[in-house]
């Protein structure tokens, strides 16, 4: 959900313009429908969104960010409500909203600028501060509290997961050797230890990255839970939309994007022997259908706010047929989340 500046007269969403539309709120009778944006952030694409609805639409939002909570308090409009939730509560959001069903859901993955930009979230190592990284400070460890306490193995598994890290191995030993002398509490502690593991094995062959990047990257994603609250969140939105409604999903980078285009595959593809007799056309049909390619930052996006540069769109439609229990089931999750 990566956005130029918090200032929500100041920034323009990541793939504004390519999301709003991927949710088709102008196709006939939708505009007064019912709508999710899973991930408020400055509320960007909240505010284009309620520009494109009618007067008897809806809007739901959610974020699990007290400050983006903070920040939609001040759209004023009937039609939007504002949760402070992660989008892996989806379906208890909405049973709360009593929404039974949507016509689109949109989840901006990813952290946020404002995140980024504040050196007291510690989620950048380009500013000294506390290496917190939590989206939601009031839940769960930060990332110095699991540095603190995690095995060199737990933590070369996870930077080599999360971050895909060359030097995990190298990495890893480096920040349990520091941390013996000093605990390992801010982001420049952090960056310094992981510059020096990298640099002394081969330069970054990146141009322009940081050698501290993957393992920020993994911390985070670590510490937020981020492909687990994806994987929780897909199989959320898919049972609540509506026939025809649209799931419009932007990752930013390639861990959380696997999952959301396997989803979209696993769900699209008729998982029925193609050799069944023709009454098995009577049987649950797939319930989503593959809108179009993944959609990227067009260059003068780019060019405007560099962080839109990994930006990747992916959107699917509802099925037409009524949604059985048993298609959900037929949905093997490994297949989509290995």
């Amino acid at each position: 959900m990566s956005e130029s500046s918090s200032s929500p007269a100041a920034h323009r969403a990541v793939l504004l313009d390519e999301a709003v539309a991927a949710l088709a709120i102008d196709a006939g009778g939708r505009r007064d429908g019912v709508y999710v944006d899973a991930t408020f952030g400055r509320g960007g694409h909240s505010r284009a969104i309620l520009a494109a609805l009618g007067p008897a639409g809806r809007l739901i939002a959610l974020d699990r960010d007290p400050e983006a909570v903070a920040a939609a308090r001040a759209i004023d409009d009937p039609r939007f409500s504002i949760t402070h939730a992660p989008f892996s509560e989806l379906a208890r959001v909405l049973d709360a909203q009593g929404a039974a069903a949507v016509q689109g859901v949109l989840a901006d993955l990813g952290v946020s600028s404002p995140q980024l930009d504040d050196p007291a979230r510690g989620f950048s190592f380009r500013a000294p501060g506390p290496l917190d990284m939590r989206m939601d400070p009031s839940r769960g460890p930060s990332a110095a509290d699991w540095l603190a306490t995690a095995t060199e193995q737990q933590v070369r598994e996870a930077i080599g997961s999360y971050g895909e890290e060359r030097f995990a191995k190298q990495v890893a030993k480096a920040i349990v050797a520091a941390r013996a002398r000093e605990p390992i509490r801010r982001t420049e502690q952090l960056a310094s230890v992981v510059a020096a593991a990298v640099r002394s094995r081969e330069t970054r062959r990146e141009i322009g990255q940081d050698p501290a990047t993957r393992t920020f990257q993994a911390l985070r994603i670590l510490v937020n839970r981020e492909l687990e609250e994806v994987a929780l969140m897909l199989p959320q939105a898919l049972a609540r939309l509506a026939a025809g409604g649209r799931l419009a999903v932007i990752s930013f980078h390639s861990l959380e994007d696997r999952l959301v285009k396997r989803f979209f595959r696993a769900c699209s593809s008729d998982p029925l022997p193609a050799d069944l007799p023709i009454r098995a056309r009577d049987l649950p049909q797939a319930p989503l259908r593959i809108v179009g390619k993944a959609r990227r930052a067009s260059a003068a996006e780019v060019a405007a706010n560099p962080r839109a540069r990994s930006a990747t769109l992916r959107v699917a439609e509802r099925s037409g047929a009524a949604l059985d229990p048993a298609v959900l089931n037929r949905i093997e999750p490994d297949a989509w989340r290995s």
